[in-house]
């Protein structure tokens, strides 16, 4: 296959890319310890791919009440913007572009890396199956406190100075994450949110803090430097919803006046069926570009641009183990396994040491 769609020119909100490929964002866990601060290894990583034509940098955690994961970078000091602006000089001088995901946990997290050994928060006071990835290792998960009313304005402040420090560690701009299970899709989904308040209940009140983040992140950005982050079918971190149609097509129409560069829909995750929900109208309903993410092959993408049922592609796992990977897919060459026991924590092995093309080539 040519692959003549993938490698197309195209327009994502203020930024016209050079193909289609997009490196998804992939939480690594290795930045420097304490302070959760982007590092030179970092900086190597993306820098090892920047042929994406667009980079979505791993998760970043507003505040210290958003950390979820042990050695997770974060976006709210100073320290981590200088770290971070490493990150993307480094990108940028290979002529690439990259936004950083503003991400909250919510309830995904443990008291143990809360300040003080405070509890995780959340919509409401339900714990999630599993443990967290802590710094004294895997431990099961805490009942979180439920959020107060009046502490909501406050969620929406740190993504709004989270978007502010991430224009001045030189992002390109922001994607929100709004997916896989953490505190702004826990306020999405009626399994998460049982709350009685402006928050709770309704789809309309369901949706709000998400718009209301929206809204804040856009008047940093513009809506033409942001994107946001769906996944209306997925269940990890124990996520449930009765009617995930009628919320994602609601939620997809109340975005549209922002005028976003983006929706980025995770259509399937762990092999769950694409055939289960109508991402198609979603597709139609934005007016934006629509970025689809899902164990997608060059094949299936391919395929998905020429079908019209999408705009880019992100690639996740396949740019772990593949720094270069527009160019393999393009040469339809092998492709590198990635080795699963390096996804989370430790160093260079599994993080900077996946060859290229060129450093496989014989001599």
């Amino acid at each position: 296959m040519s692959y003549t769609h993938l490698f197309s020119k195209g327009k994502l909100g203020g930024l016209q890319l050079a193909h289609r490929i997009v490196m998804a964002p992939l939480t690594r866990s290795r930045s420097t310890q304490p302070g959760d601060i982007p590092n030179d290894l970092n900086a190597e990583y993306y820098q090892q791919r920047t042929s994406a034509a667009l980079i979505i940098s791993e998760a970043a955690q507003i505040s210290p009440q958003g950390k979820g994961y042990a050695f997770t970078p974060g976006i709210h000091s100073n320290e981590q913007i200088v770290g971070w602006r490493k990150v993307t000089d480094a990108v940028h001088k290979n002529g690439s572009r990259i936004f950083l995901q503003l991400w909250h946990v919510g309830r995904v997290s443990h008291s143990s890396l809360q300040a003080n050994n405070s509890l995780p928060v959340a919509p409401s006071a339900l714990a999630p199956e599993g443990q967290a990835f802590t710094y004294e290792g895997m431990l099961d998960f805490e009942v979180p406190r439920a959020l107060a009313t009046n502490e909501l304005p406050g969620i929406v402040e740190q993504y709004k100075q989270a978007a502010i420090n991430a224009k001045e560690a030189g992002f390109d701009g922001v994607e929100i994450h709004a997916a896989n299970g953490y505190l702004l899709e826990q306020f999405l989904k009626d399994g998460t949110n049982l709350r009685d308040d402006n928050y709770g209940g309704s789809i309309e009140n369901r949706v709000r803090l998400t718009l209301e983040v929206t809204q804040v992140v856009t008047e940093v950005w513009g809506g033409d430097h942001v994107g946001i982050r769906i996944s209306p079918t997925g269940t990890f971190n124990s996520m449930s919803d009765s009617d995930p149609q009628a919320l994602y097509n609601y939620l997809v129409e109340q975005l549209n006046p922002f005028n976003l560069a983006y929706l980025h829909v995770v259509e399937s995750f762990a092999g769950s069926a694409r055939e289960s929900f109508d991402f198609a109208t979603l597709r139609q309903t934005f007016n934006g570009a629509y970025m689809a993410n899902g164990g997608y092959t060059a094949d299936l993408a391919e395929q998905s641009l020429e079908d019209n049922k999408s705009d880019f592609i992100a690639f996740g796992t396949l740019f772990i183990a593949n720094p270069d990977l527009p160019a393999r897919l393009k040469k339809g060459a092998v492709l590198n396994d990635a080795d699963e026991s390096t996804f989370y924590g430790g160093d260079e092995k599994g993080y900077t040491d996946y060859p290229t093309l060129e450093d496989q080539a014989p001599p």
